[in-house]
């Protein structure tokens, strides 16, 4: 995947995340919609460099041949992802929601869940329909 490439999977996954966190941080929390979106929008933003960073990495671990990546192989990426993210965002939910650590590490977990599904299905949804364009495409 070339860089411009990887910059659009990023933004990408981060609009369609951008929209399910804000609905589901509204709901969870009950605070303002808007400042939800608030804090969405720079969890997005540290996720989006989290997500060239992490993803570089991988493809040269676990090479460049997505497609046939394993479900395995796609679990375990997702995991590592998450666990990242958790690591650089609960100190800003912490302090962005005024919560006590256990509160924001329950909610986070959840949150690291839903998104580990999402992860998976995102990015083996990219692979296929990338693989499909790619084939199209005249040489």
């Amino acid at each position: 995947m070339s860089h411009k490439e990887r910059i659009l999977h990023s933004i990408l996954f981060e609009l369609v995340a951008l929209v399910l966190m804000t609905t589901l941080a509204t709901l969870i929390t009950g605070n303002d919609a808007s400042k939800m979106a608030g804090l969405a929008l720079f969890m997005s933003l540290i996720a989006m460099g989290w997500n060239y960073a992490y993803n570089f990495i991988y493809d040269k671990l676990f090479g460049a041949d997505r497609i046939n990546r394993t479900l395995a192989v796609r679990v375990a990426h997702g995991l590592g992802f998450e666990l990242g993210m958790l690591v650089l965002t609960l100190p800003v939910l912490m302090w962005a929601l005024q919560m006590d650590f256990w509160t924001v590490l329950i909610m986070d977990i959840g949150l690291v869940v839903f998104f580990v599904v999402y992860a998976i299905v995102f990015n083996w949804a990219y692979d296929v329909i990338r693989q499909r364009v790619f084939t199209r495409l005249p040489n």
